[in-house]
Parts: C-alpha cells; structure tokens; sequence
C-alpha cells in the first residue's frame, strides 16, 4: 500500500501524480450495471403515490427525473459518476463534470447548479490529486455556465467522482427518449469508441495522439441539446454513455413501440479505433452489454460482424446525443450542426422504422 505521503512512489501521468487508472476495476460509463442487471435491480412491488407534477421519472428509462414547476418550466434532476477513465486527474474531473450535465442537455435542458460526489481512497492516494479532480469539474462548470455548488465525499477503496446536476426546461422544449416516430432520421454528434481507447491506455497500448483525441472528446460539452430541445420536429433525444450505441437506441426504440435500421458504414468512429479492435482490444463491459441485448439486434450480411460487435456495444462516457429527426426538419438540424462545429456528423446512420421482429437492424 502507498502512504499518502509517498507521492515520489505514484508513477507520474501526464500532468504529474498518479496513474488513476491503476486504481479502479472499471472506467468510466463502463463501470455502469449492464441493461438486463440493472432491469433485475430496478424490479419492486412497493407501488409508488402518483404524482401529477413528475414528468419523467422510474417509468421510463429516461436521462433524467423531470418535475413541473406548474409556470410553463420544468425542473431537470440527474446524477452520475464514476471510477477513473483516464490517469491525469485533472481530466478526470473535467470527464466526469462533463458527463453528468450532458443528461441536462439530453433532456433539452440548460443546466443551473451541480454538487460533487467524490469517494476517496485515502490512505492510497495524495488528497492533492482529489484537488485537482475538483478543480478539474470547476473549469468544466465554469465552462458549462454554473456553479459547483457543494457536495459530499467518503472514504473509498477506489476513486470516485461526479456531479449531481440541476437544470431547468421549458415544458414544451422537454426531450424524452421515447418519443420517435416512424421515419425519422437518426443523428449521432460524437463517434464512438472511447471505451475501446480507454481500454489501450489502460493497458499501456494508446498512441499519444489518440490520447489527446479522446481526452478532447470526453470534455466536450454536448450544449447544442439546449437549442435541439428548441426544435419542435426533434422529436426524442439521449446520449450515448455505458450501455453503447445499442444500448441506448434500443431504449429509445423500444420506448417508441418502434424498431430502427442504422448503416453501418455511415457510424462515425474515432480515429484510431478500428486498429485497436483489430488487437482484440476492448472493455468488459462491451461484452456484458452484448449479452444484455444480443437477442434484439439483426445483422444485414455484408456487415463485419466482428468489429460491429466491439464497436456498438462499446461504452462510451460523456458520449455523443442520439437524436430522432422528422425528415422535414433535416436541414434546420443540419443548419444548427455546422453553425456549432458539427459539420462530421450531418449525415444520419440511421431511421426509427416499424416495429419488427428485431429491436435493430444494422445494414451496410
């Protein structure tokens, strides 16, 4: 065991300390219970009091909790966190801020507050290197426009860290992940394969370049959920976290009492990633997703089934919005796309169809 005081014993990360990754089981959104456990947990035959001012809530499995204000707003409720993904602890902090406000914008929101949830190892690691975790959710608050509030922190034995978030959202501006239609196009604003990169910087395999790629993408704010939830003809929204790309469009197909086809070669995928795959280089959790839902998805042949199988079920954290489109709202989607940067990501990988025999269809 490492005394907290012998900080010159902690192998150095990029910006000094320790290797955080070293000190936990899981990484990231890839720490969360696999969909079908989850299911298991979440069973209960102690009924609920219904209450007319909570708009989504355990009924559905949502991004969430919503409770109207009863003056035309809402208030958005949410929490996550979660073991480190990367070493420097710095961006860890900044990771998991960006990740728990990223719910707010799913649901269409703007974010007001957020307090902290730390656990801290403390007789294995420096108290310096939970500053700088701190410091880390602070700069992505500031970044997202709030204040981090307050919090609450134990003694671990691995650490933790992540935010409780609220926000608010004009009632009708409020985006649900059960609410496709049939025909709508389906955008995705990030590519996928953050757990995969993760994964290869755990086992000391990730290339430096994709190292900053990822760290780049997992601190990215989703804001534009803010002005999609101003869209009418966007008609239901998520992100992309532990459960995958599967995961969560099955979630949100079934929600809908619809099914989905996506084209697989129009999945955006991050840089680097198909390389590591082809080392067999994945997360467990990919495979205990897979398990979860393997029954429910449908493959086209002409489909590399191989690399869609670590590829789609790949946990991503603080990952891209899945959103559900009308077909005539396309190009106000699109136009709002590149006005933030998002010029990579115009064109859909899919559309909410019939329900049929598969949850998901995935064509070439």
């Amino acid at each position: 065991m490492i005394e907290q005081k012998d900080i010159s014993q902690i192998p150095p990360s990029g910006g000094g300390g320790a290797r955080l990754t070293q000190y936990s089981h899981g990484a990231g959104c890839g720490c969360k219970i696999a969909p079908k456990v989850l299911d298991e947990i979440l069973k209960t035959n102690i009924s609920t009091p219904y209450n007319k001012n909570l708009l989504v809530g355990n009924s559905s499995k949502d991004d969430a909790a919503v409770y109207d204000l009863e003056n035309g707003m809402a208030l958005i409720s949410t929490t996550d966190f979660f073991m480190p993904i990367v070493d420097d602890a710095f961006d860890f902090g900044r990771i998991a801020a960006a990740n728990s406000i990223s719910d707010v914008y799913a649901m269409g929101g703007k974010p007001l507050l957020a307090i902290a949830v730390l656990g801290w190892p403390v007789e294995k690691l420096p108290v310096e290197l939970a500053q700088k975790i701190i410091d880390g959710g602070r700069t992505i608050c500031n970044e997202a426009g709030i204040p981090l509030a307050g919090g609450h922190s134990i003694d671990s034995p691995e650490p933790i860290f992540g935010l409780a978030v609220t926000g608010i959202v004009n009632k009708e501006d409020l985006k649900k992940n059960n609410t496709a239609e049939e025909g709508d196009l389906i955008f995705l604003t990030k590519p996928l394969g953050v757990g995969i990169l993760s994964t290869a910087q755990k086992r000391g395999l990730l290339k430096e370049e994709h190292l900053q790629m990822m760290i780049g993408q997992m601190t990215t704010l989703n804001k534009i959920g803010e002005a999609l939830g101003k869209i009418k003809r966007v008609t239901a929204m998520t992100d992309v976290t532990g459960f995958g790309l599967f995961g969560h469009l099955i979630e949100m197909a079934e929600g809908s009492g619809l099914s989905a086809e996506i084209y697989y070669d129009k999945i955006p995928v991050a840089d680097g990633v198909k390389d590591y795959i082809s080392q067999r280089i994945f997360p467990d959790a990919t495979t205990r997703n897979w398990s979860s839902y393997s029954d429910k998805i449908k493959f086209e042949k002409g489909v590399n089934v191989m690399e869609a199988f670590t590829l789609l079920p790949d946990p991503q954290t603080n990952g891209g919005l899945l959103i559900s489109v009308k077909e005539n709202a396309r190009d106000e989607v699109i136009g709002l796309f590149k006005k933030v940067g998002l010029e990579k990501f115009i064109e859909p990988i899919g559309k909410f169809i019939s329900k049929g025999e598969k949850m998901i269809e995935v064509k070439k």
